[in-house]
């Protein structure tokens, strides 16, 4: 039985059973404590906590739901039992049927026949466990299904008892064994054996609460649930096995036919270990090709998968994983003996098993086939030469006596070849050696901290940073922006140069240090606020404003009158249009987030931003260019949400409260116990968010997007215009297109089709004039064969030709004379110079008579290149060159000429 027939008997059972079919969800939840999800009931996970209401009409449903556990990802291929990507099929009841419910269901799906729509295996093959105490569910087991009391046994908490690992719902469980006989191991059931008994389902019964704790076993359950629930699990991949007859998901129909493609693609072959003892000298090399072979089919199956979901090649989070993944894939094919590039054939083949079960693969697979070559190809070119850098390294080690490769080592590979660390260390272990982990993380810390020096140094004038430290110890900064552009404050410390000082005359470029301020300094991408400082003595000029410590303003001011001086009392006041209209380029930025997850999904995160006054872009994670139909609906929904004239709130809470609000938080930030969360539209948009904004998204005013980029590996850019610099913006297009219009005597309407004629109407043109630019050269080559000169039994030709005359051109020209000459002996030259880019295309042509006479194309070219200052070089019969001296042209047909007329060139 195929595994996507699997999927459909198992649907299809609880669909007529009343549950509602609720497709698989993506890899990817918003969720920042997850990278993945990794459960069939983490979709769910609203229901069971009572956050939401369960939208299904008889309280039940079903699902098949894309997991990917990369928890151990070194284990993958060492066992037959472990994979990155699986898919849990599950039935949950919310308040509806309980134990015996789920027990029937399960146990009719498994031992109903194959014509009645049931997987037909032999009930005589299984066996249950169930909690300690739990005598209802093993009554249930033994009364109601018949199981004998023999095949029912008992396990502990950490075995038979779920929980999600936190408070909340929780409960006993009863897990469905099979037995695949005795070939597999010893008698007993799965408490004796659980390699021979494998686990096909997990029944979990939530009735119960529980409160703080750790470990699978160590909490205190706080009581009964006032609604029982159902979540069960039953492994696609595991019962595939069984019903495809075969020891393991490497076997079955997904997996087998990736590992026949690399013993294909690699000449080596799958399965030798399995066919020596373990005492074979050649035991332990056919092993590890094993592990390699799963590697492979495992890994192409997931990355495909995570790339179907819009997970892209990165160096943090879900990106990294992805990357780590189709690099183990492309260096286990290498070490199989592949040569050449394979990722887009295991891609294929992943996509022909896998899309009878998710047909949106076929859409999106060109999608998927450009990141998984892109990678690879890049990846090759790291590999080859950080390879040869790792084997030179490593046989220092060994020959010094030691067995661990140094931190620095491994950081020089990983910093200054780009070879992963991960990667560093798994090679290592292959070559018996460990690596100074400890010394490669203490060298990237020192790395991240010299950047943030480096950093730090920029904003603040290469002061020392020590200087501040009382302030951030002592008198840290009130920041009111928030709710005022004008505040009274008072001068607590004065720093020029790195020192501090009591004073800043006219003129003076100082950091002003105020005990509370209205100016928003540089954070989340938002630029700092502009305005002034005026005291009793003096005024200043803001010019930039950065936190150091996070707690103390530092504003970078010029002294435009009079005196500054610490102590002072003054008034600080922010350029009004200067916030307004960087309010409304970070709000617009939201609204560009929200619509952009709208068009592309939940997997366009965002990657970075900056914004200043009527301006922003926007970085996203996203593995391909945008359309023009994307740009265009991204822009529309914006504008819509600022035409909707959402209420812009702002609300402080705690990290925990706002992830339960939905709120999104952006992955590989760090934020403290409080948070601030800016809702525009309630559930439009709701991010955590330090930057200030509009108090209404009409406030904004139009969004015009400029159009999108790539700013890196799987990550793109969006810019934009806000407010009256998108108005002017748009104007200036009107007035534009209204002046071509008026130039061409149409309606503005009609311009886009009259460009297009026009364009089309251009090439046309454009063609035509090459035709017969290319037909007057052609027509010149027989006045130029008609003018070559004798030079002692070779016939020698040498022209400028019209400047402007491309290289190909040359080419076309060059054989055509050569041809002219037939059997003679014969040298042709051509050169021509090119007024917009000063480059100075030359070419040499030599007949097979003229080099049965010693003479060579390529030597000629070597001749004549230093006489226009460039180089060239080619074959015996045709060689070319560039230069870039067109006044050096005659002197070069001089040189040749002489090399021909005294036979000097035949090398």
């Amino acid at each position: 039985m195929q595994t996507h027939e699997i999927r459909e008997r198992f649907i299809n059972h609880y669909v007529k059973a009343g549950h509602t079919e609720v497709p698989s969800a993506s890899l990817i939840l918003e969720d920042p404590d997850l990278l993945f999800v990794n459960a069939g009931m983490v979709p769910f996970k609203p229901y069971f906590l009572g956050q939401q209401n369960p939208p299904f009409p008889n309280g039940t449903a079903t699902s098949i739901q894309k997991c990917v556990r990369t928890l151990d990802i070194e284990e993958v291929g060492i066992t037959t039992r472990h994979n990155t990507f699986f898919q849990m099929a599950g039935n949950f009841s919310f308040g509806q049927y309980f134990k015996e419910g789920a027990i029937t269901h399960a146990w009719s799906l498994l031992t109903d026949s194959v014509e009645d729509g049931g997987f037909g295996l032999d009930k005589d093959r299984l066996w249950v466990t169930v909690y300690l105490d739990d005598d209802e569910a093993a009554q249930i087991w033994h009364e109601k299904i018949g199981l004998p009391e023999e095949r029912i046994q008992r396990l502990g908490m950490a075995d038979n008892y779920w929980s999600m690992g936190v408070p909340g719902p929780c409960g006993p469980c009863s897990e469905i064994y099979y037995d695949r006989g005795e070939a597999y191991g010893e008698y007993g059931g799965p408490v004796v054996d659980d390699t021979r008994y494998i686990e096909l389902w997990n029944l979990v019964f939530m009735q119960n609460e529980r409160g703080k704790g750790i470990g699978k076993d160590d909490f205190e359950i706080l009581g009964p649930l006032p609604k029982k629930n159902i979540d069960t699990g039953m492994g696609v991949e595991r019962i595939a096995c069984i019903l495809q007859g075969v020891d393991n998901v490497y076997e079955t129909d997904l997996l087998a036919p990736v590992i026949k493609v690399a013993e294909e693609l690699t000449g080596a072959t799958y399965g030798r270990s399995e066919k020596l003892a373990e005492d074979d000298p050649e035991y332990a090399a056919a092993h590890t090709d094993d592990i390699r072979f799963r590697v492979i089919a495992d890994h192409s199956r997931t990355g495909l998968m995570l790339i179907l979901d819009g997970v892209t090649p990165g160096n943090e989070g879900r990106g990294y994983i992805l990357r780590r993944l189709l690099r183990r894939i492309i260096r286990s094919a290498r070490l199989l003996g592949a040569t050449g590039h394979t990722m887009e054939r295991f891609m294929d083949t992943v996509r022909e098993t896998m899309t009878p079960s998710y047909p949106e693969i076929a859409d999106a697979w060109e999608r998927i086939r450009a990141v998984a070559v892109g990678e690879e190809t890049a990846f090759l070119k790291t590999l080859e030469s950080g390879t040869r850098l790792f084997e030179d390294a490593a046989a220092q080690v060994k020959a010094s006596g030691s067995t661990v490769l140094g931190g620095d080592a491994a950081f020089t590979l990983h910093d200054t070849h780009g070879f992963p660390i991960d990667l560093t260390v798994e090679m290592a272990a292959e070559s018996g050696l460990t690596v100074d982990t400890e010394g490669f993380d203490a060298r990237m810390a020192e790395q991240k901290a010299r950047a943030k020096a480096d950093n730090r140094a920029k904003k603040h004038g290469h002061a020392d940073v020590s200087v501040y430290r009382p302030f951030v110890d002592n008198q840290p900064t009130s920041f009111l922006g928030y709710g005022s552009t004008e505040a009274e404050g008072r001068i607590i410390g004065l720093v020029r140069d790195g020192a501090l000082v009591d004073r800043a005359a006219e003129g003076s470029q100082v950091q002003v240090i105020l005990d509370q301020t209205p100016f928003y300094a540089e954070s989340g991408g938002q630029l700092a606020d502009r305005g002034t400082i005026a005291g009793p003595g003096g005024v200043a000029q803001v010019e930039d404003v950065q936190k150091t410590g996070k707690k103390v303003w530092l504003h970078d001011v010029t002294v435009t009158g009079g005196e500054l001086a610490v102590g002072d009392s003054v008034e600080a006041t922010v350029d009004h249009t200067w916030r307004h209209k960087a309010r409304q380029a970070h709000s617009g930025t939201h609204l560009i987030h929200a619509a952009l997850r709208q068009v592309l999904g939940p997997t366009a995160v965002q990657a970075g931003s900056m914004n200043r006054p009527g301006y922003l872009r926007f970085d996203f994670n996203y593995g391909e260019q945008l359309t023009d139909d994307q740009i265009h609906r991204i822009e529309a929904i914006a504008n819509e949400a600022v035409d909707t004239d959402y209420t812009v709130n702002t609300i402080e809470t705690s990290l925990d409260e706002a992830k339960a609000m939905g709120a999104m938080a952006l992955f590989g930030e760090n934020y403290g116990a409080q948070v601030r969360v800016v809702e525009i539209g309630g559930p439009f948009s709701m991010e955590l968010c330090g930057g200030t904004h509009v108090a209404h998204s009409s406030q904004i005013g139009p969004v015009t997007v400029l159009g999108e980029s790539s700013v890196g590996s799987g990550v793109r850019r969006i810019e934009a215009y806000t407010g009256t610099e998108s108005f002017q913006y748009l104007s200036g297009l009107h007035r534009m297109s209204d002046t071509v219009a008026s130039q061409l005597r149409i309606p503005t309407a009609e311009l886009p089709e009259r460009v297009e004629s026009m364009s089309s109407r251009l090439k046309e043109a454009e063609k035509r004039i090459e035709q017969f630019r290319s037909a007057e050269l052609t027509a010149k080559v027989g006045d130029y064969v008609l003018e070559s000169v004798d030079l002692d039994g070779v016939r020698f030709v040498a022209a400028r030709v019209p400047d402007g005359t491309a290289a190909g051109d040359l080419r076309t020209i060059a054989n055509d004379a050569k041809g002219r000459f037939g059997a003679d002996a014969a040298v042709v030259v051509f050169a021509a110079a090119d007024p917009d880019s000063g480059k100075v295309p030359f070419i040499v042509a030599v007949t097979t008579a003229a080099q049965d006479l010693g003479l060579s194309a390529g030597a000629l070219v070597k001749a004549f290149a230093p006489a226009v200052g460039g180089r060239g070089g080619g074959k015996a019969a045709m060689a070319q060159g560039s230069g870039s001296d067109a006044t050096g042209i005659e002197a070069g047909f001089g040189i040749v000429r002489e090399a021909v007329a005294g036979r000097g060139t035949g090398k």
